[in-house]
């Protein structure tokens, strides 16, 4: 689910639909001697400042080989391309400032992760639609496929 934004329309991101926990794809212009070229940053939302306000701002981190890395996004950037939405979680607080100091593994066990899928005339266009597709290694429960392969034995 991508939400394409224009710089000067400023209602579209107001209407953004952007909560803690959810997980993002940033798309960042960045100019390099003279040319400009799309940088991607997906990572959670920590934290949604300053509302609906010229200087609202988010607050997104990934982790990037075993190191966490945050990134400080204002809303109304015109250097921000597009950001889409990528999953969606359900927590139960309004900054996830805690997650720094958890592993991976434990974040991922805490958060009742929803998958977001595309319009469906953009999902038939890019691959058909298989469930295997959705899952990362992170969604797979280890302890549920030991139970199944052991009972398949």
């Amino acid at each position: 689910m991508a939400i394409t934004l224009s710089t000067l329309d400023k209602t579209t991101r107001k209407t953004l639909d952007l909560r803690t926990g959810d997980t993002i794809k940033v798309h960042q212009k960045i100019q390099e001697k003279g040319k400009t070229r799309i940088q991607i940053f997906e990572g959670m939302i920590l934290a949604r400042k300053h509302g609906t306000e010229a200087g609202a701002t988010l607050t997104v981190r990934k982790s990037a080989n075993g190191f966490g890395v945050e990134r400080i996004f204002p809303l109304y950037s015109p250097m921000i391309d597009k950001i889409e939405l990528v999953k969606r979680s359900k927590v139960r607080r309004a900054k996830l400032y805690y997650i720094r100091d958890k592993a991976v593994k434990e974040i991922n066990k805490r958060l009742k992760m929803q998958m977001v899928r595309a319009p469906k005339k953009e999902a038939m266009a890019a691959a058909p639609d298989n469930d295997l597709l959705d899952t990362t290694p992170e969604d797979i429960d280890m302890e549920k496929v030991a139970e199944i392969e052991k009972s398949a034995e």
